[in-house]
């Protein structure tokens, strides 16, 4: 059923209670008088007068005969076959004649008068007739009644009971059953309140399911931290006792203890960094600097800033850029997430290896990647690479040196940057990272 407006269900009910009085009235004027016509009530009421005009001149006639058992026959089925009933008492009281023992009902009106003869009382006359429009008026009020017990039956079941049972469900939301029916209603505003009600609970169950996923990760990311920064810690923890102890002595010896320090610390410090880094884009409040940036500029800035450890693996960098690839944006960050591509791109090549960094334009998107000849990505790390601490690394070791944030930075500052990154695998071998950025943001 079609729900409706609690206005329309308040006239219909209004209209209901009007209708059911007048359709028991008529059906008892139909059953009573065989018609329809409410006119022939009054014809009705004209034969009763006659009747009664009759009754009593039969009695006022036979003042003589009322004790007469003849005469009371006549007037028994006179009165017989004008469905009324008579009295006649003496002047005292007494009563000579009664057509129909028993109580009279309360339903029915009495026509009273006195037989008067020579200015002598003779006696008293009480004629019994049914009251006019009784029964239909009755059948009225059962109408009514009726009414009001339908009406009340429908507001409990559409609009009432509704109601009740959202307050349960409510209630039960409350404590924790997410699953709670909800009820449904041909009532309109509650069926809108139910729809309401329902989006609400659905965003509840959203935020609390994203909720334990979110504790889960920070459990997680909790204990990747602990682990990561424990590991260089006991590293060089140990180193600093071996130096401390006196067992490096030889120069050549203690020179090797200090570089791993230095290697130990230096780790500590970029991830340190990195996740500084991931906290504050996570939590960086207010718009990002907008403005005029070279995105071929960045690119050779942290080429030559990544040149010295690509000639440490012989590696060669090749460019390829094409046309003007100026947008607006934040240096810094843009900077910073080009470094951790290149970054990835260097700690992944083997010795020998190459990497090609391109950049252009195409039209309102500037388009950039990096490709490398490593051994590229596996099905499992392309699906969790941009993912905070995976490193695809069962043993989680710090082999290449990788933080397991510099891609997660990276797509995030592309994305405030309104633009895209991905990763995917060349088909002759190797890792590609490619994004694109807006040219200008607005």
């Amino acid at each position: 059923m079609k729900p409706i407006r609690i206005r329309t269900f308040t006239l219909l009910c209004f209209f209901f209670i009007l209708l059911m009085p007048w359709f028991f009235f008529v059906t008892a004027h139909v059953m009573e008088t065989k018609t329809f016509s409410i006119s022939n009530s009054e014809l009705q009421n004209e034969s009763l007068q006659k009747d009664l005009y009759r009754i009593a001149q039969l009695i006022e006639m036979n003042t003589d005969k009322w004790t007469d058992s003849n005469w009371q026959n006549q007037l028994q089925a006179l009165l017989h076959n004008t469905k009324l009933d008579a009295i006649i008492l003496t002047d005292s009281n007494e009563e000579i004649y009664r057509s129909s023992p028993g109580q009279r009902s309360a339903f029915l009106s009495t026509e009273k008068f006195s037989v008067i003869e020579d200015g002598r009382l003779l006696g008293k006359v009480i004629i019994y007739f049914p009251k006019s429009n009784m029964f239909q008026m009755i059948a009225a009020l059962a109408g009514l009644v009726l009414a009001f017990v339908i009406i009340g039956i429908v507001m409990r079941r559409h609009l009432l009971k509704p109601l009740e049972k959202m307050s349960l469900a409510a209630r039960q939301i409350a404590a924790g059953d997410w699953d709670a029916q909800l009820p449904l209603s041909g009532i309109k505003e509650v069926a809108h309140v139910r729809d309401g009600f329902e989006l609400m609970v659905k965003g509840l169950k959203q935020s609390n399911r994203k909720q334990i996923v979110l504790e889960e990760e920070r459990r997680f990311v909790i204990a990747a931290v602990a682990h990561d920064l424990r590991t260089p810690l006991f590293a060089l923890r140990g180193y600093l006792d071996g130096l401390q102890q006196g067992i490096a002595q030889t120069p050549e010896k203690i020179a090797k203890y200090l570089a791993v320090c230095k290697e130990k610390s230096t780790q500590l410090d970029r991830l340190v960094e990195e996740l500084f880094t991931f906290t504050k884009l996570d939590y960086m409040e207010g718009k990002l600097s907008n403005n005029t940036v070279d995105l071929i500029a960045i690119l050779q800035t942290s080429i030559y800033s990544l040149n010295p450890q690509a000639r440490q693996k012989h590696i060669s960098i090749m460019k390829q850029f094409a046309g003007d690839c100026i947008l607006n944006g934040d240096a810094h960050l843009l900077e910073r997430a080009i470094s951790n591509l290149l970054d990835n791109a260097v700690r992944h090549t083997p010795s020998e290896g190459k990497i090609v960094v391109a950049c252009f334009a195409d039209g309102n998107k500037i388009r950039f990647k990096i490709q490398d000849t490593g051994p590229g990505f596996s099905a499992e790390e392309i699906k969790h690479a941009f993912e905070p601490l995976y490193r695809g690394e069962a043993s989680r070791s710090r082999s290449t040196g990788g933080s397991g944030l510099g891609l997660t930075i990276s797509q995030t500052i592309v994305r405030r940057h309104g633009g895209e990154l991905g990763a995917s695998n060349l088909s002759d071998g190797g890792a590609l990272l490619e994004g694109w950025l807006p040219v200008k943001i607005i």
